[in-house]
């Protein structure tokens, strides 16, 4: 096969994985805590026909040399941990996370998931959980008499009862944090999970070494930013379009060489 050829296919199969990227991003524009991905691009192998500084004569060296390249991959995709918007949704279990802390969950093999979806809800025990029934860790359970619930900036939990004058602290929600975000691994249902990249989870009071602070009645948005991806898709359907040119202008160079030779 003509090295032309294999190196446009390179391009095309790189330019179709960055555009499954794009529609990924595009579809959770929506989701609450939603990272965007970016796909990382790498040349291949190059064929080093004549290496730089060869010699060339009696005191003569090639000043550059003669590689080609063997095409490009796609060799990670990053996710971008940057902070969504802040959406004001006024209900006293949405909480968000000014900052770089995730909300530690229980998943149902027991291990702990990270997220920052913090629209809790109350389960049937009156437990602090995610959407999908997901316990918030440490445990909080709200009092079946509460009549208003506050948390605060630093993560305490605290309730008015009915006839009582005074709040009832129920607990602390911790947040962790990690050394390198972009090594966790995406787990779906806006939970990520520990991964030898990302490094050990380190458990933080909020407002403290920088895990951020909670803020009640609100929810992140998805840090998704339609424009640039509308314009990253241009981009993508561009470049596949060029690679597609190369195989064609490929395939008629050889077509010339096959009846004219």
């Amino acid at each position: 096969m003509d090295a032309t050829l294999w190196i446009a296919k390179t391009g095309l199969d790189a330019q179709q994985t960055r555009m499954s990227v794009i529609s990924n991003n595009l579809a959770n524009v929506n989701t609450m805590g939603f990272k965007r991905d970016r796909a990382v691009f790498e040349d291949l192998l190059y064929q080093n026909v004549r290496q730089a500084g060869a010699v060339t004569a009696a005191n003569a060296e090639a000043p550059t040399g003669l590689m080609l390249g063997t095409g490009t991959r796609i060799v990670a995709t990053e996710k971008l941990h940057t902070q969504g918007n802040m959406v004001s949704t006024e209900n006293a279990l949405d909480v968000a996370i000014d900052g770089a802390g995730y909300f530690q969950v229980l998943r149902p093999d027991n291990t702990i998931g990270y997220t920052r979806d913090g629209s809790f809800k109350l389960s049937k025990d009156g437990q602090l959980v995610t959407a999908n029934g997901y316990r918030l860790q440490p445990e909080i359970t709200i009092p079946t008499d509460a009549q208003t619930i506050t948390i605060g900036a630093d993560g305490t939990v605290s309730v008015q009862r009915f006839g009582t004058a005074t709040p009832s602290t129920l607990g602390n929600i911790q947040v962790a944090t990690f050394v390198n975000p972009a090594g966790l691994q995406a787990a779906g249902e806006n939970m990520y999970l520990e991964n030898g990249a990302s490094g050990a989870p380190q458990l933080l009071t909020p407002t403290q070494s920088g895990a951020g602070k909670l803020v009640q009645g609100t929810l992140e948005a998805s840090n998704v930013n339609v424009v640039e991806e509308m314009v990253n898709m241009i981009e993508t359907q561009r470049a596949y379009e060029v690679n597609s040119k190369a195989i064609s202008a490929a395939d008629q160079m050889l077509k010339f060489v096959n009846q004219n030779l």
